[in-house]
């Protein structure tokens, strides 16, 4: 049987076209291929039994009313055109014609004629057919058709018009249209589609500034552009824009307009030979100008720079390069699996004169508040740095201070987001920067990542540098990042560096309900020795939540200790003098919290090195069998676990914001 062409065009949407249904009525088009015994036509839409489902009847029925005089009993008049229409299936599919058209006003009275202002008849035309039959295409029209068309949709309450028309325009932005599309997004507060405007923007500053729709901006719209941080073109070029927008638009307030350039990012001469002759600032305006300039911190100044969120910029794709060290081409190829001690990574020589270094430097100046460096971790080496920001290399601010804790693998650093033009220097020394701590959002041009030790011998070894601006959510105190979430994991590359086990890491693996006599469990021997877990950089701790191992009615004592450098501890839960997971109170999970202190997380240190980490001791811990048990001791080797009982040996720790209670067992 031939398929009805106009029902496929109707099932089968291309991009362009709009289908929107009520979310309470008909929700989708689903077909299947009749059996043998079926008689069913091969596209009718597949219904559950004793349904019937004819939707697209109805619409090419309603659709089929439109724009004809039978039985219109109201006439629109767009740009000199009439459109009949039908008061009740306008009332029926939008409230703002069934006020207008049912509200006892003149509109209401019998084949009334409503004249419409401001838009289009080529707008109106696709809303009408819209309302009468859910359908809308896009991909033929022109910008501006369409930019009218998603005003009507808002005019009148269209919600899912008006998202699936601004899907569709993000889709088609350029230089052209992008400045008319996004002071249409910005009026009727439009979000998504917004975004986009101001992402293709930042991209293609340059381009947008001397486009014909820069001038045509309003006011505000132009404010939010050229206010954005992110807007990363050349402030001589904003200026000269701004001087042609002030012209073609001369009733304008040009002294608020002109206060969004940021005169102390352009040079002397810029100042004297493109603005002075403008007349648009005062001579004051140029000389507070300099003077910022030459009395400023160079970091003071507030920079601009690309914005690209989620996404690494350290990558030859953005035009980033190593310019100086050793092993230069691995530091940026992405890979982060193949490296051994031959290749795989760049390397510095650490000397006292802090000359040695590795540089990157990224294509342009970019806001990022996001770095992962990946350490050389194939073995128990550590190492120790500190990273800086500059603009001009000279004033140096550090955002990250590692220089006293061992870290090791994969570091995840976040810090206020800055612009940067990263040449990042990993160099040799500990020197320090005359700035340091919270940043305020001021921007920035270099990083340098400063190796200042390492356990094994005197070189600095990097595998992999990223940088990025994130969009999650992130606490810091005193530069330390707050955990959210468990950072004792194998993943964040946490590892036990003291206690017995028969594999690796299974007091970190997640693994809850796998554990007996044998296998599962980490301990240690009784009146010697600990439990020592370190994470892979430091973070600042409030609460640790361990696992007992609990497969009989013994019980157990221990206490917790906390470092930064694995000689100085601090006791953080005493409970050598209660017993722990005793028969009959389900208290084999604990759960110690305190005030948030740093905790170094280095994990799989040499033996001769400073080691940091969580320290789990006790006289009574764990399985030897030399543990406090009830008085009920188990006569077996092995017990049937207690139902619905946690079965495993896990050590987490994570973030909590205030200091609960202790519970004790």
């Amino acid at each position: 049987m031939a398929k009805n062409p106009k029902f496929q065009e109707v099932t089968h949407l291309s991009t362009g076209y709009i289908h929107c249904k009520s979310p309470h009525s008909f929700t989708g088009y689903h077909y299947h291929q009749p059996s043998k015994m079926s008689n069913s036509h091969p596209l009718r839409p597949y219904t559950a039994v004793g349904e019937i489902d004819h939707v697209h009847i109805l619409s090419e029925n309603v659709g089929a009313l439109m724009n004809g005089e039978e039985y219109s009993d109201v006439t629109f008049i767009v740009e000199k055109k009439r459109f009949p229409a039908h008061r009740v299936i306008l009332a029926a599919r939008c409230n703002y014609f069934r006020a207008l058209l049912y509200g006892g006003m003149r509109e209401s009275q019998p084949e009334a004629e409503i004249p419409l202002q401001d838009t289009t008849a080529e707008a109106f035309t696709m809303l009408l057919k819209y309302i009468y039959t859910g359908r809308a295409t896009l991909r033929d029209e022109k910008e501006e058709v369409l930019l009218d068309f998603l005003s009507l949709a808002h005019k009148y309450g269209f919600p899912e018009l008006e998202d699936s028309t601004s899907e569709y325009l993000c889709t088609i932005l350029n230089i052209q249209n992008v400045c008319m599309t996004f002071d249409v997004a910005s009026l009727y507060s439009l979000p998504k589609l917004t975004c986009m405007c101001c992402m293709f923007m930042d991209r293609n500053a340059q381009e947008v500034l001397s486009s014909e729709g820069f001038l045509s901006l309003s006011k505000a719209a132009l404010l939010s552009i050229v206010q954005r941080d992110s807007f990363a073109a050349p402030e001589k070029d904003i200026f000269q824009a701004l001087m042609n927008w002030c012209k073609h638009n001369p009733k304008e307030d040009h002294s608020e307009i002109m206060q969004a350039v940021r005169l102390p990012l352009m040079s002397l001469t810029e100042l004297l030979n493109v603005v002075r002759p403008s007349g648009l600032l005062s001579p004051d305006a140029i000389l507070d100008a300099i003077k910022i300039r030459s009395e400023s911190r160079d970091m003071d100044l507030n920079y601009r720079g690309m914005l690209i969120p989620g996404e690494n910029i350290a990558t030859m794709k953005y035009g980033a390069q190593v310019v100086k060290g050793e092993l230069k081409s691995a530091l940026l190829d992405g890979d982060t699996q193949n490296y051994d001690l031959d290749h795989g990574f760049s390397r510095h020589p650490i000397d006292d004169d802090c000359r040695s270094g590795i540089e990157i430097k990224l294509g342009q100046p970019s806001i990022i508040n996001h770095i992962r460096i990946l350490l050389w971790d194939r073995d128990s080496r550590s190492y120790s740095y500190y990273i800086e920001v500059s603009m001009d290399e000279l004033d140096w601010i550090r955002v990250i201070d590692h220089s006293k804790y061992l870290c090791r693998s994969w570091q995840k650093l976040y810090f206020p987001a800055r612009v940067c033009r990263v040449e990042s220097e990993a160099m040799a020394g500990n020197k320090a920067s005359e700035a340091c701590g919270n940043l305020n959002g001021n921007q920035l041009r270099y990083i340098r990542i400063v190796g200042t030790h390492n356990t094994v011998n005197k070189v600095f070894h990097i595998v992999a540098f990223e940088c990025m601006f994130t969009n999650k959510t992130f606490t810091l105190e005193k530069g330390l990042i707050v955990p959210a979430e468990n950072v004792a994991t194998i993943a964040e590359c946490a590892s036990v560096i003291e206690g017995v086990s028969r594999s690796r890491n299974a007091l970190l693996n997640g693994d809850t309900k796998n554990y007996d006599w044998d296998s599962g469990y980490t301990c240690h021997q009784l009146g010697s020795g600990a439990i020592v877990v370190q994470l892979a950089q430091p973070y600042m701790i409030g609460s640790i939540r361990l696992l007992l191992w609990d497969c009989d009615d013994r019980s157990y004592s221990y206490y917790i200790e906390v470092s930064t450098n694995q000689q100085q501890w601090t006791m953080v839960a005493d409970r050598t003098k209660v017993s722990c997971n005793f028969p009959g109170f389900p208290c084999s999970t604990q759960r110690v919290s305190w005030l948030l202190c740093p905790i170094l997380c280095a994990m799989g240190l040499s033996p001769s090195a400073l080691e940091v980490g969580v320290r789990l001791a006790s006289p009574l811990l764990l399985l030897e069998s030399t543990a406090k048990m009830s008085s009920k001791r188990a006569k077996t080797k092995t017990t049937k676990k207690r139902p619905q009982r946690t079965t495993s040996n896990v050590f987490e720790m994570f973030y909590q914001s205030q200091i609960q209670q202790h519970r004790k067992c």
